[in-house]
């Protein structure tokens, strides 16, 4: 129930406010873990309990380094939070003081990153702080423009996705009861580099005679018989044939698709899936 109730304020999210009192929170992002691998342009906190002296908040190098006092440069980047802090522990306590304490957190994420583009309220750079997913980058970044189609493409530009693809499309519905699949895809884990591009809306165009003729937008797998649907169903002249008026993107090219609604409501013939752009004309019955 959460997730969905989630979901669904992904999709509904109206703009953020031009002069909000006081920006939100980012909303589902995690809290950083000891699984986060610091980078160069992190900005680290290193604490030393009972020696305030020794405590320093620097940022990671080039090099992959941070310098300290008596330890001078110690070597962190692709290591853990968790990680470097047993480093630094075990460092202090070999030469310098009886168990120490000391505590690290990270107080600026710069070196992990996605990039968020396309039809949400909140686009831009945003920073990993551990192990992210889909939802998380989406709530942060304000859900979806009343613009968006729903559909997302991750590109992946350090490595692949399991089966070798280096992009990924995910479908979120608008549906109050979205499938499982919808859930799944929300999760899918983010990677330092990944661009999230969120898609605008699709439209169709319904004209003759129709009671509603018009532009419809394309949610989820739209058909011949759903956009005839949208636009109010037939008028008490409309026919079972139909023409479909596809125009290729790539030259221009039309194509003149003849559907007979009848046919395809005794499962004679399948219902047409349609593309962005498609004209869908209902003819005029003949008495």
């Amino acid at each position: 129930m959460i997730a969905t109730l989630v979901l669904l304020a992904l999709l509904q999210a109206p703009p953020p406010a031009e002069t909000p009192a006081a920006p939100p929170a980012p909303a589902a992002v995690p809290a950083p873990t000891g699984d986060y691998e610091v980078g160069p342009g992190d900005v680290i906190e290193v604490a030393v309990y009972g020696n305030d002296d020794l405590s320093r908040i620097p940022t990671v190098q080039t090099n992959g380094s941070i310098s300290l006092p008596l330890l001078g440069e110690v070597q962190v980047a692709g290591l853990t939070i968790a990680e470097v802090q047993r480093k630094i522990t075990n460092l202090l306590e070999k030469d310098y003081l009886v168990k120490p304490q000391v505590e690290v957190k990270v107080r600026d994420y710069n070196s992990q990153y996605v990039s968020v583009v396309g039809e949400v309220n909140s686009p831009g750079r945003k920073p990993l702080r551990g192990p992210t997913r889909l939802i998380d980058l989406l709530s942060e970044g304000g859900g979806f423009k009343p613009t968006a189609s729903g559909e997302v493409m991750i590109t992946r530009t350090d490595g692949e996705f399991e089966g070798g693809q280096n992009s990924i499309t995910v479908r979120i519905t608008r549906s109050a009861s979205p499938s499982m699949q919808d859930l799944v895809n929300l999760e899918v884990q983010l990677k330092n580099g990944d661009i999230i591009t969120a898609f605008p809306k699709s439209f169709v165009t319904v004209d003759g005679e129709v009671n509603r003729p018009g532009r419809y937008a394309i949610e989820s797998d739209l058909t011949v018989t759903g956009a005839i649907s949208l636009a109010g169903g037939f008028t008490r002249f409309g026919s079972n044939g139909v023409k479909l008026r596809r125009t290729d993107p790539r030259d221009g090219k039309v194509t003149i698709i003849e559907v007979d609604l009848k046919d395809v409501r005794n499962g004679k013939k399948p219902d047409v899936p349609l593309l962005p752009n498609d004209v869908i004309s209902v003819s005029r019955r003949v008495f």
